[in-house]
């Protein structure tokens, strides 16, 4: 049988030409698919990833020779085109919807607002975790919220149970999300009231990165003062966002479907990205670089991913008419303790 790398070598000839360098190209996509652990069932499969990886591979190239803000790179993602990308990593963006109630008294746009916000370098962040192939972004988010406000106001950082929300915080179970099939953070925020608080991570660990929920366990036990007793919605607006971000980091709702987001590796993104809202991901800051002025944004695709897994989103009214970079200021809210 016609082994893989005869096969690539026939499939790279046929795909960019025969002027090609084959092994320009094949040396950086076998160190890829060992880097990756990279798998494939079939010849089809081979092909089908070789040539979405050679497109993005491409693609990567022109962009960064662009003189962006933000540059691209190879990721886990990289052998996936727009719609695999899709399927993969975004929740139901129907969860989404936002309809939001506000207290006026929560905000008072006067306040004082630093010049710069980071929750990471002050010790209050845990460390980035993957979601796997699971659409439990709100998960990730709620417990990263969480995690915050419970370090900063007890002074100790803990990692909170995502798995618990993913198999408990349902309809049967006296919540509204859909385990692997989406949620919203406020949603997971009134679980976690009615449930009296929350299983650490270590005695409730995440088991569904291959697409599927579990059975809610009951056997952990509720961290102490893990209750959460109401959860704020930030008003739309960047003073409102960063005054919050003054307080703690903060849930928001994004949209991640974009294929400069798939390959982001690092700077400001300033690029293409909409509203219609399908990721939930955490903001733990703000601040501005080479002149631009960005938020820091925690997701849960792996270290691998961005700038060890953060990205810098834009900051400012001119993204998407006011609504934020990736529409960041539409649905952000936050735990009270």
């Amino acid at each position: 049988m016609m082994s893989f790398l005869l096969y690539a070598l026939l499939i790279v000839r046929t795909v960019m030409g025969s002027d090609t360098s084959v092994d320009m190209l094949l040396t950086p996509f076998e160190r890829w698919v060992d880097q990756y652990k990279i798998r494939f069932q079939t010849r089809q499969h081979f092909y089908d990833v070789l040539q979405k990886w050679v497109a993005n591979d491409e693609y990567i190239t022109n962009v960064n020779e662009d003189n962006r803000e933000y540059i691209l790179g190879h990721n886990q993602f990289s052998g996936m085109d727009q719609i695999d990308f899709v399927k993969y990593v975004t929740a139901n963006n129907e969860a989404f919807m936002y309809n939001k109630s506000y207290d006026p008294h929560t905000f008072n746009n006067s306040l004082y607002i630093p010049s710069s916000v980071n929750w990471l370098e002050a010790g209050y962040v845990t460390s980035v975790k993957d979601q796997g192939q699971c659409g439990s972004c709100w998960s990730f988010s709620t417990t990263g919220a969480l995690e915050s406000a419970y370090g900063i106001k007890y002074g100790k950082l803990l990692s909170f149970s995502e798995q618990q929300l993913v198999d408990c915080d349902n309809f049967k179970n006296g919540g509204k999300d859909h385990g692997c099939n989406g949620g919203l953070m406020d949603n997971a925020f009134s679980w976690i009231n009615k449930n009296n608080g929350l299983c650490q991570e270590s005695d409730y660990p995440y088991i569904s990165g291959n697409g599927k929920s579990g059975s809610c366990q009951t056997s952990c036990i509720n961290i102490p003062n893990s209750k959460i007793k109401s959860y704020i919605d930030v008003v739309v607006g960047d003073s409102y966002l960063m005054n919050a971000l003054a307080v703690q980091p903060i849930s928001i709702a994004i949209e991640a479907d974009q294929r400069d987001f798939q390959l982001y590796k690092a700077g400001v993104f300033t690029g293409t990205c909409g509203t219609n809202l399908d990721h939930g991901v955490l903001v733990v800051g703000y601040g501005s670089e080479s002149g631009k002025d960005y938020y820091l944004v925690k997701n849960s695709w792996g270290v691998t991913w961005g700038e060890n897994g953060y990205i810098k989103l834009g900051r400012g009214p001119e993204y998407n008419n006011g609504k934020g970079q990736c529409g960041i200021l539409l649905e952000a809210s936050y735990p009270v303790l």
